[in-house]
């Protein structure tokens, strides 16, 4: 019995032995003759091979982030990116990468990146980049241009190259003179009944959001006080619901700006009463409303803590406070989710 057992295991150990040399020997011969590569698919059809994947990738995604390196391309669409499958490749074929390369390019949908200088809503004048749009609004505002209230500049991205101008052409072409401009009051003895002339354009529609919009600047308090009414309350003077903050002090507190941006409203509006309201770009504004003296006219550049209004109770008021509101586009958003 004994014999037995001892015969088996030595013809297993042999089995095993051949088994393993063998397998070293099919390895051996595979990788004399192969080589592990990738098989490129695009839209399911195989384009070529590659032997180093991740290469081939970084390429095209550098391709799709700057394009051919052009001046104003802002990125490249690539509708349908290449698939990998790892295969083995006989030594002597050759990866084609630049081959597979080209045929994503060929496929490739170029978008420009530009600026649209939008007057009232309507694309007047096209350049290449943000500096010379602001040098052409900046070069307005100082010629005092009776449409610079209504003009702002948009990023474009497109897949048609637009025709430029240049900074000198784009002013010229949206100067408009004033006629019989009206400056803000800023005289000193005003009491908190006085009106202002409004100066600039404003949106004061009842538009809410209780989501947090990214904004991109940071704000900081305009006034120090107790907050009276919370963002989108009811209450029994006001029609709809509370599209901003109201903080209570006492009448004659300066009003800070809450971040750096150009002046697009000052005057009395309504039930607001006497109010500022700063662009801060992106579409970003905040309003200072019901205040008893105004300090910036439309058209100003303020910075960042800056003295523009002192606090009152001109319009819709029950008490001298600063009503302050948050808006994105239009929309008004919660101004405790960015100060207080």
């Amino acid at each position: 019995m004994f014999k037995k057992i001892m015969i088996h295991t030595k013809r297993g150990i042999k089995f095993i032995v051949l088994f393993i040399i063998a397998t070293f020997v099919i390895i051996g011969a595979i990788t004399f003759l192969y080589k592990p590569t990738y098989s490129v698919y695009i839209k399911g059809t195989q384009v070529g091979y590659t032997e180093n994947r991740t290469d081939l990738q970084h390429k095209i995604n550098e391709y799709v982030e700057n394009g051919d390196g052009s001046t104003g391309i802002a990125f490249v669409q690539i509708p349908d990116m290449p698939e990998y499958k790892l295969c083995l490749l006989k030594k002597d074929i050759i990866a084609n990468d630049e081959e597979i390369l080209n045929k994503v390019k060929e496929q490739g949908i170029t978008y420009y990146r530009y600026y649209a200088i939008v007057d009232n809503q309507e694309e007047k004048s096209y350049v290449p980049t943000f500096e010379e749009a602001e040098n052409v609004i900046s070069s307005l505002k100082e010629k005092n241009s009776s449409n610079i209230e209504h003009m702002s500049i948009v990023e474009k991205y497109e897949p048609d190259a637009q025709e430029f101008i240049t900074s000198e052409e784009a002013i010229s072409k949206l100067y408009t003179q004033s006629s019989n401009s009206v400056s803000v009051a800023k005289s000193p003895n005003k009491t908190s009944s006085t009106k202002y002339v409004a100066s600039g354009s404003v949106n004061t529609a009842g538009s809410t959001s209780s989501a947090k919009a990214n904004l991109g600047i940071g704000l900081i308090r305009p006034v120090s006080g107790t907050i009276t009414s919370r963002f989108g309350v009811g209450s029994k003077i006001r029609r709809s619901s509370h599209t901003g903050l109201d903080i209570a002090t006492s009448t004659g507190t300066p009003i800070s700006a809450a971040a750096s941006g150009t002046v697009t409203f000052s005057g009395y509006k309504g039930s607001y009463g006497n109010m500022i309201v700063i662009t801060h770009g992106n579409g970003v504004q905040t309003y200072y409303a019901h205040c008893s003296k105004l300090y910036a006219s439309s058209g100003d550049s303020v910075s960042q803590g800056q003295t523009i209004a002192a606090v009152g109770s001109t319009g819709n008021s029950t008490g001298p406070h600063l009503h302050l509101e948050v808006r994105v586009n239009g929309v008004a958003y919660n101004p405790q989710n960015y100060v207080y």
